[in-house]
């Protein structure tokens, strides 16, 4: 090992100190923060730069009202999030959800993605507004499972893409949608990449 200042260093060495991570908790730890701590923050990223740019009325009216990037953000986890189920879970008991019995110890997955376009819920379910109250959308799931990372998440959401928009103007997708790839699997909702073109601003 060659102990840095990070994290992962910090994890090893508390092992060493004496704390009862084994070394598959130390693994699994690792990965769950590459994957819950890195790639749903990419995705959340990207997904909503690819829905501002489908929706350019929207992305204009960010750029014209800075101050709406929270709501902005809420919006865009709810409408094009960064996953499309939550993790397994199973049933503890014989439950009827909606006329359908989910017998005791039986896989469920819960569709966030479904639930985040729910009419009964949502007003034009299918419109993105940016400005949208009330927004109870659950792209950080919901109850014990909500996840831990959501207000950093947000954090690094609001300011990546506010910079985006205030930096770069005429920002465009640089091939159609049908030629975008998606990240095969049935959690994680992402884009392989995010071809765009834009114009430099002279003078800046």
């Amino acid at each position: 090992m060659n102990p840095e200042d990070d994290l992962v260093t910090a994890l090893v060495r508390a092992e060493e100190a004496g704390d009862q991570l084994s070394e598959d908790e130390l693994v699994a730890m690792i990965f769950l923060l590459l994957v819950a701590g890195h790639e749903t923050t990419v995705n959340l990223i990207g997904n909503g730069m690819l829905s501002l740019l489908d929706n350019p009325d929207q992305m204009n009216r960010l750029r014209s009202n800075p101050a709406l990037i929270k709501a902005a953000v809420e919006e865009l986890l709810r409408y094009n999030g960064p996953l499309e189920t939550g993790t397994e879970r199973y049933a503890r008991d014989d439950s009827t959800v909606a006329g359908i019995t989910i017998p005791r110890g039986e896989l469920v997955l819960a569709v966030l993605a479904s639930a985040n376009r729910d009419e009964r819920q949502f007003e034009e379910a299918d419109r993105l507004d940016l400005g949208r109250e009330p927004n109870p959308h659950v792209a950080f799931g919901f109850g014990i499972h909500y996840c831990l990372g959501a207000s950093l998440a947000r954090l690094e959401g609001q300011i990546a893409i506010a910079t985006l928009l205030r930096r770069i103007p005429n920002l465009k997708v640089a091939i159609s949608s049908n030629a975008l790839r998606w990240r095969r699997g049935l959690v994680l909702r992402g884009l392989e990449s995010l071809p765009v073109t834009f114009t430099r601003n002279s003078g800046k």
